[in-house]
């Protein structure tokens, strides 16, 4: 250690209390850092195993390879492992509603390709050997075929070819083009019901039924999954096979592995954590800069005497540099071990929510990346070193007698520093005093304003970000009728009606109703509709829109006890022949929700391939119940729905429209139903044929989602703003130290302690002034850009800004009761002092 090293450490040791604020600074931006970097590649982890717990842990696939293909890449030194599955063949079913897909795929998954291929099993088991098939249930829900365990399979299996070219499940399926040959009838027991395998792709031409290996020599082909050591080797590993077709790619995975062609979240992950590291690092940056250019302040004397015997500027930048070192040294580490234990307790806080949220049964759990921890070390060191030598750097480029005499401290003349004789008059001699002293030491206070100023920005920032994340959760968020809704079209009417009993007494269900919902063609002239509506969608009166109407079907109680709400003129209304109650609203963002016709009651005429029937609608502002969640009632811009009773199903029936059967439940405990539900359905031999719509779970995810947000982003801000607390403690209470000579000298000519103690609150009142004009401002106009900002995303052209007036209050009230304190405890050190000493002595 030289004679640089030593006066440096010296110097730290000096001035402990200085020391310690900016190793806690150092520390604080240091577990700043390390929370962004340790959560970051936790939330990565997290990412990657719930999408291998739903897509699988492969990599690439190939599909339609034979055994030698496979066998050569098992012994590829880049494969990991691999799995395999065989494509038996296809064979049509009788009844499959989906003409886009028409066939039942046969695949056969070998032992070890079980638990690389994720299977989700609803009911029954796993196939035994290759006369048992595992069926999809999307069988039943898309393709209208409904297939219990027990049941029995007579197929004829065969090769789909189109030219005398085979196909395979990534060719869609080509009506008028392709055929079945080379069939073979086979037999198959169906021993369960498994959710749709994610290995089939959504326009592939066959349901895949799952089955154990056949035989050897029996598969028509083989599909391919490698799992690689390096997944971002995956694209060079694929066009080195001498694969000829086109490899598949689990994108999913890939994409939270950084091997995907497609970077966006990669760029999204960098860019969130890129911007809080500058967040953090432009806080430490004000904290570190301002606390060594006060120690160059004290030290310039000491800097001049050993440039006066041979020092040069370069030695005494090593000893700045050396006290950055010294101070990181202790910080750093610190800082890291305190962000990994802070990581630590916080991620079982929000593991849940975030499981929720992803609907997946994987944990959040803490995983470091040695990488991404010396990478915020790294970065940590880099602002402590660059925040120490810039300082620097301005000192010591002045002359050396400059060092010796301090000329420079105070720059301003006396003619800038007269006050005004209102001043005067307003604030007395006490607050002349401490505006003067504000002005003199403009270089000085401008870092703590900028700190208060960005905690208030980010603070307000922080509050008003979950703020408009809650109003945005409200404005999507509807109140149903139910808590639970079962929809289906594949379990038989009469088969549901007869569990309902059953159904309706599961544990927490508190009330619970049945419905049916038909859906039909309903051709609507221009003319009719509403002036607003044919404006919103730029329709002439002489055209003929192609609208659907869908009947809900209530419970006969419901009905007549909704009919007794109507008003007198449209009870008369409901006395015509064929008349309905009918909801028929148009929904926009631009103008809200605006009636679809302008008449109060229109024929409209229903129609299917099978038939017509005309109604006389009556219009109605709100229907009794909420009707089952269809996707044409979430994409269409009007709500046209019919509401009978249920007596009345049996007519429209004969219509022959696409019907789904509903029943809707009230539940206190809403999980627990579910489960109950479903063991239900399942024992009656259903499982699979229904889909159940949790909205008390969506509903809940927002709040999960919302809590996520607040916990995260007020931890942010708080660790922001304690750098920042630490960075006006350390200015404040030094620089009135540095002034104890002058603050004594006002003493010994007569200032008494109450006038003493009102020109620093005077002081304080300037601080905050100073802070609240340039933090406020830019407080709101962040509030403001973030919330058009969440508005645009989400095409919201009228949501209405909402002042934040409690954050901005509350920040205000933080600036100057963080400023006063730390005068008052500068102060009262000073109070301890002897006056003649203080007089006598330069500070230590």
């Amino acid at each position: 250690m030289n004679v640089f090293h030593h006066v440096a450490l010296q110097s730290l040791k000096r001035s402990p209390a200085r020391t310690l604020v900016t190793i806690v600074g150092i520390a604080l931006a240091a577990a700043l850092m390390t929370v962004v970097a340790a959560f970051g590649t936790s939330l990565l982890h997290f990412l990657v195993i719930s999408a291998e717990n739903k897509y699988g842990d492969w990599h690439v696939s190939f599909d339609a390879v034979d055994t030698a293909f496979v066998q050569a890449q098992a012994q590829d030194p880049q494969v990991a492992h691999t799995a395999v599955l065989e494509n038996l063949g296809y064979a049509t079913l009788e009844g499959v509603q989906s003409p886009e897909k028409p066939y039942l795929f046969l695949a056969g998954l070998p032992a070890a390709s079980w638990d690389t291929l994720p299977i989700r099993l609803l009911s029954g088991r796993l196939p035994e050997n290759d006369g048992e098939v595992l069926v999809p249930s999307h069988l039943a829900v898309k393709g209208g075929v409904s297939l219990s365990v027990g049941d029995t399979l007579t197929l004829s299996v065969g090769s789909r070819q189109a030219g005398g070219i085979s196909l395979s499940q990534a060719d869609p399926y080509r009506p008028g083009e392709e055929t079945l040959v080379s069939t073979t009838e086979k037999t198959y027991t169906v021993v369960g019901t498994c959710e749709r395998p994610t290995l089939e792709p959504h326009d592939a031409p066959g349901y895949t039924l799952l089955t154990t290996a056949a035989p050897p020599g029996q598969a028509a082909s083989l599909r391919l999954f490698v799992t690689l050591y390096h997944p971002r080797q995956a694209q060079d590993y694929a066009a080195h096979t001498g694969y000829s077709g086109q490899a598949l790619y689990n994108e999913p995975v890939l994409r939270f592995l950084g091997a995907s062609e497609s970077p966006v979240f990669q760029t999204l992950l960098v860019s969130v954590c890129g911007s809080l590291l500058a967040i953090v690092m432009v806080g430490a940056f004000f904290l570190i800069y301002n606390s060594f250019q006060i120690s160059l302040s004290k030290r310039m004397q000491q800097f001049g005497l050993l440039a006066s015997v041979g020092a040069t500027e370069k030695q005494l930048r090593s000893s700045v540099r050396f006290e950055g070192l010294c101070l990181s040294a202790v910080g750093i580490p610190l800082g890291i071990l305190a962000g990994i234990g802070g990581t630590g307790l916080l991620l079982p806080v929000v593991s849940q929510k975030f499981s929720a949220i992803l609907h997946s049964s994987a944990p959040l759990t803490l995983s470091l990346s040695l990488p991404a921890l010396a990478a915020a070390a790294a970065i940590c060191l880099a602002t402590v070193l660059f925040s120490a030598a810039l300082p620097a750097r301005k000192a010591l480029s002045k002359p050396i007698m400059v060092w010796l005499r301090q000329t420079e401290e105070i720059k301003e003349d006396a003619k800038a520093l007269n006050a005004a004789p209102l001043l005067q008059r307003l604030y007395g001699l006490e607050g002349m005093l401490a505006h003067k002293n504000f002005r003199r030491n403009r270089k000085r206070y401008r870092s703590v304003v900028l700190s208060l100023t960005l905690s208030i920005v980010l603070f307000v920032a922080g509050t008003t970000f979950s703020t408009t994340l809650k109003r945005l959760a409200d404005q999507y968020t509807v109140d149903f009728d139910y808590d639970l809704c079962l929809s289906t079209q594949a379990i038989p009417e009469d088969g549901l009606h007869t569990l309902y009993p059953r159904l309706s007494a599961a544990a927490g269900v508190t009330e619970s109703s049945y419905q049916a919902v038909s859906t039909f063609s309903c051709p609507v002239a221009g003319r009719d509709l509403s002036a607003a509506y044919r404006a919103a969608t730029g329709t002439a009166q002489e055209e003929t829109l192609p609208l659907t109407l869908e009947v809900q079907f209530i419970e006969d109680s419901l009905y007549h006890a909704f009919l007794a709400q109507l008003t007198p003129a449209q009870a008369e209304q409901m006395t015509q022949q064929d008349s309905m109650l009918v909801v028929a609203k148009g929904k926009f963002q631009s103008t809200g929700t605006i009636d679809l016709f302008s008449a109060s009651t229109l024929p409209l005429s229903l129609s299917t391939a099978s038939g017509s029937r005309t109604i006389q609608a009556v219009f109605v502002d709100t229907y009794p119940e909420d009707p089952l969640p269809t996707q044409t009632a979430q994409s269409a811009s009007y709500v046209l729905l019919a509401v009978a009773p249920y007596q009345q199903k049996a007519q429209f029936d004969l219509l022959d429209a696409p019907t789904s059967l509903g029943l809707t439940f009230r539940s206190a405990t809403p999980a627990q139903t579910v489960s109950e539900l479903e063991a239900i359905l399942q024992e009656a031999g259903f499982a699979g044929q229904y889909t159940m719509y949790n909205l008390y779970e969506a509903a809940a995810q927002f709040q999960d989602a919302t809590f996520v947000v607040d916990v995260f982003t007020y931890v942010f801000v708080l660790l922001l703003f304690l750098i920042a607390a630490a960075n006006v403690f350390n200015t404040i209470s030094t620089n009135i130290k540095l002034r104890r000579r002058e603050l004594a000298m006002l003493r010994s000519v007569g200032m008494a302690e109450g006038e003493f103690h009102r020109m620093l609150r005077f002081e304080c009142l300037f601080y905050g002034g100073r802070t609240l004009l340039f933090g406020l401002p830019l407080a709101t106009l962040f509030a403001w850009l973030i919330q058009r900002g969440l508005a645009s995303s989400e095409q919201l052209e009228h949501f209405p800004f909402l002042f934040p007036w409690a954050s901005l209050l509350l920040s205000a009230a933080g600036v100057f009761a963080l400023v006063f304190l730390t005068t008052w405890y500068a102060a009262r050190q000073l109070k301890q002092e002897n006056i003649l000493d203080a007089l006598r002595d330069e500070m230590t």
